[in-house]
């Protein structure tokens, strides 16, 4: 019999830790092409408000070096706008495990910045980075962290390559706790979004995963505490949209 401490969750379903990375990487080289068309019409283009709120928390200077990392955020909306809002000094590095991911932030990258020199695409783990200690200022991942198999591993990985005085943000599916809207949002996740993304995609079962997915992940105040436990400080979070997503910080003092 496996050990509960080699087991995880593949949405609803319980698998092997060794198995749900490949689990995820399929779901993504599913869904790549059309990633961003569904985030448009799964939330209503809301996501596009939480990013600017998330955005707003990075804050990138104009007038200084500012070195920034995207986990998770192959198709390159974060780092885009990071790049856009900072200064001449601010550079991008986006890192995704699935290449596909990555295949269409870089073309889209080269449509929008050509010749630009300040961001850069790199395929790995988000639970071991392959990047160097105490580098960049700001560490973001968004819609991307329950996806991860060892998020305390990711956390302390996150820990190791910000700077003194770095920030981790993370922006995530949460738990609605406003009445009625948690009854409307049940529905809507498990009886319009996998349908919806076989409409778009060819393909209802990632979009399945997805609200299985976002079940599984820990309250926003037990992940605060995982933040915390990985070392980080003031350890907050900022639900929004009746707790649809969290937007969640610590700082590395």
């Amino acid at each position: 019999m496996t050990a509960a401490s080699d087991t995880t969750h593949f949405g609803f379903e319980t698998v092997k830790l060794a198995e749900k990375q490949a689990k995820v990487d399929d779901v993504f080289h599913k869904v790549a092409d059309r990633y961003d068309l569904m985030n448009d019409m799964m939330s209503g283009g809301l996501h596009r408000a939480w990013k600017s709120a998330l955005l707003t928390a990075i804050n990138p200077p104009k007038d200084r070096a500012f070195h920034h990392l995207d986990v998770a955020g192959g198709t390159g909306d974060v780092a885009f706008s990071v790049l856009e809002a900072g200064g001449p000094l601010t550079d991008v590095t986006v890192l995704d495990i699935n290449a596909d991911m990555l295949r269409v932030g870089r073309e889209r990258g080269e449509k929008r910045f050509p010749d630009n020199d300040r961001i850069r695409f790199v395929q790995g783990n988000a639970e071991e980075l392959g990047l160097p200690d105490g580098h960049f200022d700001c560490y973001t991942i968004a819609f991307g962290i329950r996806n991860v198999p060892r998020i305390d591993k990711a956390l302390t990985e996150a820990y190791r390559v910000l700077k003194r005085g770095g920030r981790f943000l993370c922006l995530e599916f949460s738990h609605v706790d406003v009445p009625l809207l948690d009854k409307i949002y049940e529905t809507y996740s498990f009886r319009v979004i996998p349908p919806m993304g076989r409409m778009v995609t060819g393909e209802a079962e990632p979009y399945q995963y997805l609200v299985e997915s976002i079940r599984k992940f820990p309250k926003p105040q037990a992940f605060a505490n995982m933040i915390e436990d990985a070392g980080f400080r003031r350890a907050k979070f900022t639900p929004m949209t009746g707790g649809v997503v969290a937007l969640h910080s610590g700082w590395k003092l």
